[in-house]
């Protein structure tokens, strides 16, 4: 797979996603290039002695509320069936796991009576283990047809389960093999997959391209803050729980954004705020915001599940952070590329990441601002 974002806007403000000799020089490179760059990063700015590799996090909890004391257990794997834990005390944890470790699954009766393989897109890798098979693949995000793109020349039929008023029974452009269904009404026990427009495949494994739920099993936090139809919450601008900032805070929960850029001002604020050098409001107007946002969402019928889907909203909440930094805001032309990535592919189809001149598209953005 290949990322679907150009490099030129996944780098740092002070690290850009540079081409470098003996690497993946394509303006959308594969993922080994991503691997490469962080890695880098990490050389570079010697982090790699910050690290702890092999430690899971099994327990964050605030033990003296009063001194802001955080108990963290962690355990390593000392031989296949004994582990070692050990406890530190923090002043302050930022939680940064992100939001694509636990793999959301679709639900409809028969699944767990299926015989069939399944895997979610997280585990996907390379397509040739799907050759010669009858795939059903569910959802219609970028991994979807990412996916469906590479297996396709292979497989012997895919079939793509989606939701929305498009939903309906067709071949897909530009495929002989592949084709578009409404969401799956059942499966069966002998391995056939009944869709609401009454089509039936007999399908060897379903591939559940369907995001990701927030999970914090390690967070003990007395109900302070909760995970509730994948909404964190309550979060002061999706980062500070008001009654516990500035001691706990979360790092890349906000998506339908470019990462680096919200990734590298979230982290840059609280760095600031738990160093002193930025304050933040009363612990009362915190929680008035977060009610806020929650009564605009509701009003305008926004579902809770996209509290932290920040799409529209994306560059006023990078232009607040850069304001909470007092740097400049991201240039012009990243905001006008996140919003025409959408015609950009409708444009060159299935092959915009190798047609597109990016380099001469943010000239041109330039020049006519």
């Amino acid at each position: 797979l290949r990322v679907n974002l150009p490099r030129q806007i996944m780098g740092f403000t002070d690290y850009p996603f540079m081409k470098k000799e003996g690497g993946d020089p394509r303006t959308f490179p594969g993922h080994e290039e991503v691997l490469k760059f962080l890695e880098d990063f990490v050389r570079d700015f010697r982090l790699m002695e910050l690290i702890r590799f092999g430690h899971e996090v099994v327990r964050v909890e605030l033990t003296d509320e009063a001194r802001h004391k955080w108990v963290v257990e962690s355990r390593t794997r000392e031989t296949e069936s004994r582990w070692e834990s050990k406890e530190e005390l923090f002043e302050a944890v930022v939680i940064c796991n992100g939001k694509h470790t636990e793999p959301k699954i679709a639900e409809f009766p028969g699944i767990s009576l299926m015989p069939l393989e399944k895997m979610h897109s997280h585990s996907y890798r390379t397509p040739e283990q799907f050759e010669n098979q009858i795939v059903v693949l569910i959802g219609n995000g970028s991994s979807a047809k990412d996916i469906l793109k590479e297996i396709s020349p292979l497989a012997s039929q895919v079939h793509q389960a989606i939701r929305g008023p498009d939903s309906q029974l067709k071949r897909l452009e530009n495929h002989d093999n592949a084709w578009q269904h409404s969401m799956i009404e059942c499966a069966r026990k002998d391995g056939k997959v009944v869709f609401q427009d009454g089509s039936i495949v007999d399908a060897d494994v379903i591939i559940h391209c369907t995001g990701y739920k927030f999970h914090f099993p390690f967070l003990r936090s007395n109900g302070t803050v909760t995970v509730d139809d994948n909404r964190v919450g309550p979060l002061y601008k999706h980062v500070f729980p008001p009654s516990l900032a500035p001691w706990l805070s979360f790092v890349a929960l906000p998506y339908k954004a470019v990462p680096s850029i919200v990734m590298e001002s979230q982290a840059k604020w609280v760095a600031k705020v738990l160093s002193g050098k930025v304050k933040l409001p009363t612990q009362a107007e915190m929680a008035d915001s977060v009610e806020e946002l929650y009564r605009l969402m509701e009003k305008s019928g926004r579902p809770k599940h996209l509290t932290h889907t920040l799409q529209q909203d994306k560059f006023e909440y990078e232009n607040w952070l850069a304001t909470q930094l007092n740097i400049r805001p991201p240039e012009r032309w990243k905001e006008i590329m996140f919003f025409s990535m959408e015609k950009i592919k409708s444009y060159y189809g299935d092959k915009y990441r190798d047609a597109w001149d990016v380099d001469k598209w943010i000239q041109e953005v330039d020049c006519s601002n």
